[in-house]
């Protein structure tokens, strides 16, 4: 996961490190990165299709597209007033959220002929 800088699946990993050592099960590998992410040490990121891991465990939010399937971090601050807000309408006591922002990354929209600025 360390090698990582990207926001892998477990399925990702599992490939990266049955690579290394072939005995080391699916099982094994996805009960690791459960429990890493229960301890805190990194977090998981809800996606479509397969959520994703993530080294930094500090609140942010993620972008993703939906062409290539890339998982980023946004370059937003997270937001706590949300959790305030939501808390304070709902009666629901918040400690955090998630926000995946959808899109299509620089290079896809290249592939595509589009620009940023369309």
């Amino acid at each position: 996961m360390r090698e990582h800088r990207d926001h892998p699946t477990a399925e990702q990993i599992y490939h990266d490190v049955h690579e290394r050592n072939a005995k080391v099960s699916r099982a094994t590998v996805y009960r690791n990165l459960n429990l890493l992410d229960d301890n805190g040490e990194i977090q998981q990121v809800a996606a479509p299709i397969a959520n994703r891991f993530d080294l930094r465990c500090d609140p942010h939010y993620h972008m993703m597209c939906v062409r290539c399937g890339s998982v980023v971090d946004a370059p937003l601050e997270y937001q706590k007033a949300y959790d305030e807000l939501v808390a304070k309408t709902s009666g629901f006591q918040v400690v955090s959220h998630q926000t995946l922002f959808k899109g299509l990354c620089p290079d896809c929209q290249k592939e595509n002929g589009e620009s940023q600025s369309e």
